[in-house]
């Protein structure tokens, strides 16, 4: 790798390492302005997908999604290796009187019994969802016939300057690369059952892989 790649590689490593533990108080601001305001829109887009009865999120980070599962009163249980992040998913659920069911721990090792999941959902995880490791712990986890709901990338498409602007932003951060047709491959080998959907929106597109397990 050229030092200039390499140095540019570890300094939005060395970003996002603080974004999500020190400055995790600033996640919200910063996921909105970067997506312009697009950013929670796209984490609610999983809940069409998400029936339950019962739901794990990996990387739960500032808790928006674990708030919509709740109000819609589906059982949910949250797991994240921050702790800052999960402070703040604690605030916003107690603010509003929900019940932070949350775990600090690593998707590689869920401390869950086997089958104790229906749906497992992850919003733009980093590589971690494509480790065979957390993939082999989440069909431990789910029950079969269960899924896996995967966001792993977005695409800003508007073409207003502002708009193209966010999209070089995000290309050059690795959150909207160019699109792999066999990003479901690690699923596949892991043993799931997968499909590709696009959703469309007025000025992005979001990416979902969704694998089931053979039930």
């Amino acid at each position: 790798m050229p030092p200039f790649s390499r140095l540019y590689s570890s300094f939005f490593n060395l970003f996002f390492k603080l974004l999500y533990h020190q400055f995790a108080w600033s996640y919200d601001w910063v996921a909105a302005a970067v997506s312009l305001g697009e950013w929670n829109s796209w984490t609610q887009a999983t809940l069409p997908y998400l029936q339950g009865p019962r739901v794990l999120e990996l990387g739960f980070g500032p808790g928006h999604l674990q708030v919509s599962l709740q109000e819609s009163e589906i059982w949910t249980v949250g797991i994240d290796e921050s702790w800052q992040m999960a402070s703040q998913a604690t605030l916003r659920l107690k603010y509003i009187n929900l019940n932070p069911r949350l775990v600090n721990g690593y998707a590689q090792y869920l401390p869950f019994s086997s089958l104790s999941f229906d749906q497992v959902v992850t919003t733009f995880p980093t590589r971690f969802i494509f480790n065979p490791i957390t993939l082999a712990e989440i069909q431990r986890v789910l029950t079969p016939g269960g899924t896996l709901v995967t966001l792993p990338v977005a695409w800003i498409t508007g073409r207003g300057l502002l708009h193209r602007m966010a999209a070089s932003l995000f290309h050059l951060t690795g959150q909207s690369p160019d699109l792999d047709e066999n990003i479901d491959l690690p699923f596949i080998q892991a043993g799931f059952i997968t499909h590709l959907e696009q959703v469309q929106f007025k000025s992005s597109q979001i990416l979902f892989i969704i694998a089931q397990k053979p039930g």
